[in-house]
């Protein structure tokens, strides 16, 4: 790497902004706590941001509450115009913001600038969403007087963000948010602080209020999220995040009937039918497995192919994985980046292990790389994956692709929907009749048919069973964040 790139990096990062937002302001966490950000392709620290905890928690609360009634009352074209603003402002921005988010979580900045595109898109979209908030005004079935409803603002909302997609998932919380008019505490995953630090930046530049935005960073969310989740001001959850984690937050969040939002975690099911289009297959399955180095709630983490097609699959979705080009996400032409940390790293190796171990053959990859510094794990592919073996029941949440066959479409299905979660499957065939029937029997949120990704921010995001509840994005994704009010008049 160039002196010039090394240079740029430092410059990218020493522009964030590192302090916790609050009513506006900048601050150091109480007590001056602060943690290291670092790049999971060195080990390296890149920064230190503050390191919040309870009295920045109240002092959030204390701003959001602050601010709310005012921000509720504010017409619905500024809250627009705020949000078209900031759109702009990462699409102009994206080659910096980009790079910040690969140094901080390590994915190619190739795709790290496709995140940014796909975050500023859901900004576009709100915009446009928050004029058309709407109610209803009719006669009463009986004569008797009229019926009047009406959509508000549900309240001060707390957001907690994932480290996988640092800004696509803090502007899919923030976007509905702002056009429907709460305001927010925002805790993003304390691995990668420095791209929510950097879009609330933006969202200030944009126009928002002081107040309506406020962001925690922390490595301590516990003693941050339960004071909030207890404080009768606040309204709405939001949290994308593992099940485990998720369970926990919706408990906590009964003890004051918080409105809750939970994207939680997956184990899609890729399923490659006898008719499929072979070269479609292959590219999609690269693609709903690889995104992201399968830090995906939406990567396919286990493929069910059809008994006749299986080897020519197998040999060519591991030629395609196996000839990627592994590295530092910010070099040139690398297209896997490392996983977020050693604990991931190692999940990985662990899950791979215990699959070879009862039975399963690596034709591509299989092993740590420990030769270079940072957390990489080669794409790997699996076949001759025995039913018991853990990656098939846990998400893997790294580039690993399982491969199981099966003779009939039955089969498939009840394998497919064996699983205590269902946020997307993936389905490939050339006959609409089959695609029907497996897109009305699998248990899931959403279903990609002959596709590997089906995120945009116009569609309704979220699964079923333990993959969460609610839906952001989409015309339904707003409805997360207002009230529904019912007006009876004696006239």
């Amino acid at each position: 790497m160039s002196d010039m790139d090394v240079k740029r990096e430092q410059l990218v990062v020493e522009r964030v902004p590192k302090g916790l937002l609050i009513g506006g302001r900048w601050r150091p966490a109480s007590g001056g706590r602060e943690y290291e950000v670092e790049d999971p392709s060195t080990g390296r620290a890149l920064c230190a941001v503050p390191d919040a905890g309870a009295e920045d928690a109240a002092a959030a609360m204390d701003a959001a509450a602050g601010a709310a009634a005012g921000w509720a009352a504010t017409a619905p074209r500024e809250r627009g115009e705020i949000l078209r603003a900031a759109y702009e402002l990462l699409v102009e921005r994206q080659d910096d913001l980009a790079l910040l988010m690969t140094l901080e979580m390590g994915k190619p900045v190739a795709e790290s600038r496709g995140e940014i595109l796909y975050a500023a898109e859901f900004f576009r979209w709100f915009a446009e969403e928050a004029v058309r908030i709407d109610g209803g005004w009719k006669t009463a079935p009986d004569g008797n007087g009229r019926i009047w409803i009406m959509r508000q603002p549900v309240g001060p909302a707390l957001l907690i963000t994932p480290w996988n997609f640092p800004t696509a998932m803090g502007t899919r919380k923030i976007g509905p948010a702002v056009a429907a008019g709460c305001t927010m505490i925002v805790k993003p995953a304390h691995q990668t602080p420095l791209s929510m630090l950097a879009l609330a930046e933006i969202m200030g530049q944009a126009g928002l209020p002081d107040g309506v935005l406020n962001v925690l960073t922390t490595t301590r969310p516990g003693e941050v999220c339960g004071p909030l989740l207890r404080d009768g001001r606040l309204r709405k959850l939001s949290f994308t995040g593992s099940t485990r984690v998720g369970r926990g937050l919706i408990e906590q969040s009964a003890e004051n009937v918080l409105r809750t939002s939970m994207e939680l975690g997956g184990n899609a099911p890729l399923i490659v039918c006898e008719d499929a289009d072979l070269d479609k297959a292959v590219e999609g399955a690269a693609i709903a497995k690889m995104r992201n180095v399968g830090e995906a709630c939406t990567s396919a983490n286990r493929m069910y192919v059809h008994a006749s097609l299986a080897g020519a699959f197998t040999e060519r979705l591991a030629g395609k994985l196996g000839s990627m080009v592994v590295g530092r996400g910010s070099e040139p032409g690398v297209q896997v980046g490392p996983l977020i940390d050693a604990a991931g790293r190692d999940k990985v190796d662990a899950l791979v292990r215990d699959a070879v171990a009862g039975g399963a053959r690596a034709v591509t990859g299989g092993e740590p790389l420990a030769e270079r510094p940072g957390y990489f794990y080669p794409p790997t592919v699996l076949a001759d994956v025995p039913p018991d073996a853990r990656l098939l029941k846990e998400e893997i949440f790294g580039p690993v692709a399982p491969i199981v066959t099966f003779e009939h479409d039955d089969q498939a299905i009840a394998m497919a929907n064996d699983t205590v979660f269902g946020l997307v499957s993936y389905v490939f065939t050339e006959s609409l009749r089959r695609a029907v029937r497996y897109a009305e029997s699998l248990e899931s949120g959403m279903v990609g048919l002959n596709k590997g990704m089906v995120s945009t921010p116009a569609a309704p995001f979220g699964g079923v069973k333990q993959s969460g509840l609610g839906r952001e994005g989409g015309g339904v994704g707003i409805e997360e964040y207002l009230e529904v009010k019912y007006v009876a008049l004696d006239v």
